[in-house]
């Protein structure tokens, strides 16, 4: 079929088949083709159509052929036939006759059941072949499953028999079905001798009792799988630590059927925790307890609300001698044989003992009986009476013990801790080879004086410190022959504190110096003012040096630089130092004191008899005043004719020197009187004024300060 027009064939009755053909072929769904190709397609088949029929006889091969054709052209939906049918019933006979066959009325229903004929001849070989191909299609699919399966099942054996990780299957009686040589060898087992064990002869005797009930669950349906660390005792009794998933399987119906376990042996993994663990929570030297184990027992001694802790904080006396002079080795091995008379006598008592670093270590009492630390500390003491043996040396080894009981709810680890550290040096200061307890109120001391020595110069900044003034009298006329400068704190927080109370901090903190720079310059200005105003008066100031200004190299500058700025001429600067504070080494005078004389600077012995009392110095000292100190004073409170001996001597041997003496502490009548007949040139003290500001004080200066005033 060529589709070609013959124009033997009238053309307006092939046009009209072919017009109403398409006409019902166009319709959506039934063509595969373009409209082009269908009309081309239709003419072709109208044609062979007419040419058959006009064949004598009757072609109907080739009608056969026009409706096999119609289906190879894939015109082959449920209404292409009936379509095709009712077009050539209404319009074959005229194509048959223009083309001229001899019966057309008889010719056409023949053509039109060769075509009906054809068509479903060739609808049916196309459906065998289709079916013939889904049937090899599902065959070589089927084949391909198979395969499949089989290479799975292969796999999933080679990967079940081999896996590096051990695997077992029971049955929901716990009865083993499967397991693999990884699972098997992981605990000493062949395959066989595994698979006759049940699930319940694998369970360890510590295991938690959740690790069974977890089991259960998944028998039961309750969970599908779970993981867990578990252990399994091995073949040859040792344990086995696993890390295990259990999983349920179930049938198509959803029925539970077995359940699979995976193991993973994480026993070295586990060992090499425990290691890490232990190392992190233990000193690598000594072995005990480290710090860190310690603080978590002390925070697990506080999470208990009214319990009841007690501390033994203890540190090896002069330890750094023993590094020092025989080596760290001799030093480790030392604290290596402390430690472990330590575990043996305090841990067998059920206490935790810990290394805290250095040579220091601590002992932590839950819930002490009554006296139990008092025990541990003497016996610690007792113990470490005896020598320790380290290599060829034989070593005395002593230590110092700080001691802490209290309630958990009255205080913290952190406080608890200090507080027996804080102990711990008391112990020390008292001589070491002790034990000291905590006492509250000692330490409350050690803080508060901890605090001043930390605000010194910032208070010195913030101009916290006063200097009062006490008139010094001539016992004589009662004349205030000069005035001493007395510093005062007045403390933001602490209030008015006296010099006795933060003189030594300044000397320990070295803030003495700018401290006592500061009194210096401001005496010397009030005594500069008033000798300006009044030229007669000849008022000195005296200054108080301690220990530490003596011995600054600046002290004869500073002094000198006081002495330009305010105008005071140097024999009105009086500056006392105590016995100590005049002294050099090997007993020399210090050179800034000798410095300070030949300026003219009047330079007195203060509180005279409270020290050594060399009175074998005081001819090398360029002296100028001695003053006694008021304990010496204080004995001359009752009434009598004279002077005490000792004071009258002291006053003899100072004048025999050629030294003024002033007497200090003078609060009663009676002491200025006895002061006075034993021929004491000056006095000061309450009798005659306590310490004053400046302002308070400057009236008196211009009085005579009758005995008894």
């Amino acid at each position: 079929m060529t589709g070609r027009h013959d124009s033997s064939i009238p053309a307006p009755d092939v046009a009209a088949l072919v017009a109403s053909w398409a006409g019902y072929l166009l319709r959506p769904g039934y063509l595969p083709m373009s409209r082009e190709e269908l009309h081309q397609f239709l003419t072709g088949a109208a044609l062979r159509l007419a040419h058959a029929a006009a064949a004598e006889p009757v072609d109907l091969a080739a009608a056969r052929r026009v409706g096999a054709s119609i289906v190879h052209g894939g015109l082959h939906s449920a209404d292409v036939l009936p379509a095709t049918v009712a077009v050539l019933a209404r319009h074959l006979v005229p194509v048959a006759q223009s083309a001229g066959a001899d019966r057309p009325q008889e010719t056409a229903p023949a053509i039109q059941a060769a075509v009906t004929d054809g068509y479903l001849a060739q609808l049916r070989a196309r459906i065998r072949d289709e079916q013939e191909m889904t049937r090899r299609a599902e065959v070589t699919a089927r084949r391909q499953i198979e395969g499949a399966l089989r290479a799975s099942e292969a796999r999933f054996h080679a990967i079940f028999a081999n896996a590096g990780i051990g695997i077992g299957i029971a049955d929901m009686e716990g009865r083993i079905v499967e397991v693999n040589t990884a699972f098997a060898g992981m605990l000493g087992y062949t395959v066989d001798e595994f698979r006759r064990l049940t699930v319940g002869d694998l369970v360890y005797p510590d295991d938690a009792s959740g690790r069974w009930d977890l089991y259960r669950d998944i028998v039961e349906g309750k969970r599908h799988s779970a993981r867990v660390e578990k252990r399994y005792r091995h073949r040859d009794g040792h344990a086995v630590w696993t890390d295990l998933t259990a999983s349920l399987i179930r049938d198509a119906q959803g029925t539970p059927v077995y359940t699979v376990a995976m193991a993973e042996d994480a026993t070295t993994r586990r060992d090499l925790q425990e290691r890490l663990q232990r190392q992190a929570l233990h000193d690598p030297l000594t072995l005990l307890p480290n710090r860190a184990l310690f603080q978590e027992r002390l925070g697990a001694a506080f999470s208990r609300p009214g319990s009841h802790v007690g501390i033994c904080y203890l540190d090896l006396d002069r330890f750094k001698a023993v590094n020092d002079r025989l080596g760290h080795d001799i030093g480790d091995a030392l604290l290596i044989a402390v430690a472990r008379l330590l575990d043996k006598y305090v841990s067998t008592r059920g206490h935790l003992v810990a290394r805290m670093g250095g040579d220091e270590f601590v002992i932590l009492v839950d819930h002490p009986p009554n006296g139990e630390l008092a025990i541990l500390a003497d016996t610690i003491l007792a113990v470490l009476t005896d020598p320790i043996d380290v290599d060829e040396h034989r070593i005395v080894v002593s230590a110092s013990i700080g001691v802490v009981e209290c309630g958990v709810d009255e205080t913290t680890p952190a406080e608890i801790l200090k507080a027996a550290d804080v102990t711990l040096y008391w112990a020390k200061s008292e001589g070491r080879n002790r034990w000291a307890r905590f006492d509250p109120e000692r330490n409350a001391r050690d803080m508060t004086r901890y605090t001043l020595s930390a605000t010194l110069l910032p208070g010195l900044e913030r101009d916290e410190f006063r200097v009062e003034y006490q008139p010094i009298v001539e016992l004589v006329d009662g004349r205030v022959r000069g005035v001493e400068a007395l510093v005062r704190w007045v403390h933001p927080t602490l209030g008015r504190l006296s010099p006795d109370q933060f003189i030594d901090l300044a000397e320990e903190t070295g803030s003495i110096v700018p401290l006592g720079r500061r009194v210096l310059t401001e005496a010397c200005e009030r005594g500069a003012e008033w000798n300006a105003a009044h030229p007669e008066a000849e008022l000195f100031v005296s200054v108080n040096l301690a220990v530490r200004q003596a011995h600054d190299p600046d002290l004869v500058d500073d002094v000198a630089r006081a002495l330009a700025r305010t105008g005071l001429p140097p024999h009105l600067l009086q500056l006392e130092l105590t016995e100590s504070a005049l002294l050099g080494p090997a007993g020399r005078p210090v050179e800034a004191i000798t410095a300070l004389a030949a300026m003219g600077v009047r330079i007195a012995v203060d509180d005279f008899g409270t020290g050594y009392s060399n009175l074998g110095y005081l001819p090398r000292l360029p002296l100028h005043t001695l003053k006694l100190a008021g304990m010496f004073i204080e004995g001359l409170r009752n009434p009598a004719t004279g002077a005490d001996p000792i004071v009258g001597s002291l006053i003899a041997l100072a004048h025999a020197l050629g030294l003024v003496v002033t007497a200090e502490g003078v609060e009663t009548q009676a002491q200025a009187d006895r002061l006075r007949a034993g021929a004491c040139d000056t006095a000061q003290g309450w009798l005659y004024s306590r310490p004053a500001s400046w302002d308070d004080l400057v009236h008196l200066l211009d009085r005579h300060l009758p005995p008894g005033s």
